[in-house]
């Protein structure tokens, strides 16, 4: 059986490198490990870390293709990320002008959890540990 160890990162491919760049910087707060300008291709590679740890490439392509994002859509469904307080990071989210969808109870768990989309309409949930 194969061995895998963990997630080790995820790729965004973003419309708007400067709006999508400050969205997951300034307003998710995800810490920059590298940027680099690929003259070649015009594309940017972003590598964001989450509390320390490498998890998400962003990257700028010339008018790259739009790909549904419905969460019932085939492919990725949805970007999640843990946090202390779900009220607290609504109300940042909200400060920072993102819209956010209801705050709902995951039936299984009994955790609370919450939608918004980033720039581009990715789905992105928190979910309160």
């Amino acid at each position: 059986m194969l061995k895998l160890n963990r997630v080790h990162h995820i790729a965004l491919i973003c419309t708007d490198y400067a709006a999508s760049k400050a969205f997951y910087t300034e307003i998710l707060g995800l810490e920059i490990v590298q940027e680099v300008y690929r003259k070649e291709r015009d594309s940017y590679k972003l590598d964001l870390a989450v509390n320390g740890n490498y998890q998400l490439e962003l990257f700028s392509f010339p008018d790259p293709p739009a790909r549904p994002s419905r969460p019932e859509a085939r492919g990725l469904r949805h970007l999640a990320f843990e946090v202390d307080d779900l009220y607290a990071s609504v109300a940042h989210l909200n400060q920072h002008k993102v819209s956010t969808e209801e705050i709902r109870m995951d039936e299984y768990t009994g955790k609370r959890f919450v939608f918004f989309s980033d720039p581009d309409g990715l789905p992105i949930e928190l979910y309160e540990l």
